[in-house]
């Protein structure tokens, strides 16, 4: 007697039966398979509709980003705007499946000096999107074929955040650091190859663009009996910073706010900070990025250089404020570490003095914090920290404090 090969039921109950190859099913376990495939592509659909969905404007997402970047107001605002548009865009494609209209996302290219806030800036709004995230440093990258790592290698690392999961990855935040470093090396591309500059620029454009790229699941180089996982790009975001120095220069000449001769008081009243507020595409292409990958960053904005002002407020405002991390780390060992207004005056200036920006906060904090913490048990309760005490422990590492 012949049998349903799920439920086990006989064919001669009152029950429709379809035979196949391999064997019968009745129409009750076609019925249930139908539900639990339904069940769970609506399940699959709620996922992929709720990545982005708890930012409602793109204030909400500044908001978020005052918490933990100081300054920056524009770069903040063109963000925030870019993030949005681009995740309301997959939401909008999801629930309208017969929209005639395309929107393009909008990758973003982030310009400004090292210590800037780019890479927090990007790992602020991958944390506010509970997105998959994954920073990538394009010096590393050569031109498919040479020694170094290939450009598919980016989606390697953004897939294993997101712990395997396609369809996460294929709706995460790629950062591109130190992008400015791929630029090209000559005025003539055809006179050498250019494996680390032109080439690996080349070979982004695919991905930025929007395409199905064939990943090595633990990354390195591809081999021909390698299983491979294929991508979808065209819903990443990618945000690509640089330090870019040198293009003040290239927007000065631009803008021909040098003089000759005596000393022009109208063009020279611009300040040195000011130059990146007249930054475009035209600028970007003449430092050495090919025309076809400036126009895959459609947004393109800057970070203002820091001062003394805005390293204090680096040091003690935002929500993982560097003070507030120590102020904990002491507190771990029942310590209270309380800094002076004119300590902290004497940091930030030397701070200042490096040239790296809010990195250097940390450099200078750890000179100054580092015998206390050696001798952390021999502290009190309360350790008070003055500007005196930060002038010696500087001009014992040779600093000269002021």
């Amino acid at each position: 007697m012949e049998k349903c090969m799920f439920c086990g039921c006989k064919k001669n109950n009152p029950v429709l039966f379809l035979t196949g190859l391999y064997g019968n099913i009745c129409v009750n376990c076609i019925e249930q398979a139908h539900h639990i495939i339904n069940k769970k592509i609506s399940k699959k659909k709620e996922e992929i509709s709720s990545v982005g969905s708890n930012i409602s404007s793109p204030k909400d997402l500044k908001q978020f980003l005052d918490q933990y970047i100081i300054c920056q107001e524009e770069a903040k605002k063109i963000i925030s705007v870019a993030v949005y548009n681009h995740y309301k865009r997959l939401t909008h494609d999801i629930l309208d499946k017969h929209n005639e209209i395309e929107i393009e996302k909008s990758n973003v290219l982030i310009i400004g000096q090292t210590g800037t806030g780019k890479t927090l800036m990007a790992r602020s709004i991958s944390r506010f999107l509970n997105v998959p995230f994954t920073i990538v440093d394009a010096t590393i990258l050569t031109e498919a074929g040479y020694v170094g790592e290939d450009v598919e290698s980016i989606l390697t690392r953004l897939l294993q955040a997101a712990d395997y999961n396609i369809t996460a990855a294929e709706r995460g935040i790629v950062f591109i650091d130190e992008i400015d470093k791929i630029a090209r090396k000559g005025d003539n591309p055809s006179i050498t190859r250019d494996v680390s500059g032109e080439g690996v620029q080349q070979a982004f454009l695919k991905i930025l663009e929007g395409s199905v790229v064939n990943v090595p699941p633990h990354g390195g180089r591809k081999h021909p009996d390698q299983k491979m996982i294929p991508i979808d790009t065209t819903n990443i975001l990618f945000i690509a910073g640089g330090s870019f120095e040198g293009i003040d220069r290239l927007i000065t000449s631009r803008l021909n706010f040098s003089s000759i001769g005596y000393k022009n008081p109208t063009r020279s009243s611009i300040e040195h900070n000011e130059i990146l507020q007249h930054l475009n595409a035209t600028d970007v292409r003449n430092f050495g990025l090919i025309p076809e990958l400036t126009g895959r960053f459609p947004v393109i904005t800057y970070m203002h250089p820091l001062d003394t002002h805005a390293l204090y407020r680096i040091m003690t405002e935002p929500k993982n404020a560097l003070l507030k991390q120590y102020q904990k780390l002491f507190e771990m060992d029942n310590v209270s570490l309380i800094l002076t207004k004119e300590a902290i005056d004497k940091i930030v200036t030397q701070s200042l003095s490096t040239g790296v920006g809010a990195r250097g906060l940390r450099t200078i904090c750890e000179k100054v914090f580092n015998d206390f913490m050696f001798d952390i048990k021999k502290n009190k309760s309360i350790l008070k920290i003055d500007g005196k005490m930060v002038e010696n422990k500087l001009n014992n590492y040779n600093y000269k404090a002021s």
